[in-house]
Formats: C-alpha cells, structure tokens, sequence
C-alpha cells in the first residue's frame, strides 16, 4: 500500500466516524453542550471540516470550500469567514449552532473529496515537499496531512463522545 494511499484511508475513516455522528441526530442534540465551556457536536464537526478545509486547500494550492462553495453563507454562522474554530473563547464556539446536520454534513462531504481528490493525485515523493518553513523542522506535506487527520480524528471521537452523553442524559431525564 502507498503512503497515500493510507492518508486517503484515514480520511475516510474520519468520514466514517463524522456520518456515524450526525446520523439521525437532531438539531437539540447537535447544539447540545455537556458544560458551558465544553464543544456541542455541531461545533466539533464544523472545526474539524474547517481545519481539513484550511490546511488541505493550502497544501494543494486550492481555493477552501467553506468560501468557494458558499458553505460560509449556507451555514450562516456568525462567526467572521476565515474563522476555523481554532483559539476560540467559549462564547465563540457556543455562536456554531445549525438546525439540522445537514448542512454541516454537506459541508463536510465537500471538503472530504477535495481532499481525497488532492491525496489521490500526490506522488510518495510529493509527501517530502515543505509546506511551511515557519517551523523547525520544517512541516512537509506528508507531516500536515498527518497532523490534519490526527486533529479529525480526535474531534471526530470526541463528537461521538459528547452524543453518547447527551444521548444517555435524555434516556435518563437529566
């Protein structure tokens, strides 16, 4: 197996695990936040979509779907444009509420094939070239990739996590 080809897989077990989550969920659980300080489902799949979104479109030389294909407006957040959830206060994260994850999971679909699209066309010897120089080392392509799956994987866990607990509240009265 190639190295990108294992890059395109764990894109797509963190398709699996984001369509696991917002399977059948409604709009009460999706914005549902186990604490005040803590992230709903909506916001944890919204980051994890807008950090593959910013750092893949980057990499590839590509224009982020979040504008290009006017998910920015669809998703009407009042959140400014370039915002990817990263830093945010808690009362920044608390403004990502949807009605329904179907928009949240367009949105994602749509960044999913860009970025298969992107690692499917990617030589092994593409994963060497450096993409920033801002740090030392300096991250190559094959390392922000990584970087980005490991980041949905983690939020994508997560999502699973805070629906099982809100999901458990309701069963319990709580």
């Amino acid at each position: 197996m190639k190295a990108t080809e294992v890059i395109a897989d764990g894109f797509g077990r963190v398709r699996e695990v984001v369509h696991e989550v917002l399977d059948g969920i409604g709009a009460e659980a999706l914005n549902a936040r186990p604490d005040p300080a803590a992230n709903s489902i909506a916001w944890l799949v919204w980051h994890l979509a807008r950090v593959q979104d910013d750092h893949v479109a980057d990499a590839a030389g590509l224009p982020q779907v979040w504008r290009e294909g006017g998910w920015a407006d669809r998703l009407g957040l009042s959140l400014p444009v370039a915002a990817t959830g990263y830093g945010q206060t808690a009362r920044q994260a608390a403004a990502v509420r949807v009605d329904s994850p179907e928009p949240l999971l367009g949105y994602f679909d749509a960044v999913h094939e860009q970025s298969l699209r992107f690692v499917r066309s990617l030589s092994a010897a593409d994963l060497g070239r450096v993409v920033d120089a801002r740090w030392d080392p300096p991250v190559t392509l094959g390392v922000r990739l990584v970087s980005v799956l490991a980041d949905d994987l983690q939020h994508a866990g997560q999502a699973a996590y805070v629906r099982g607990l809100v999901e458990r509240g309701a069963a319990h009265g709580s």
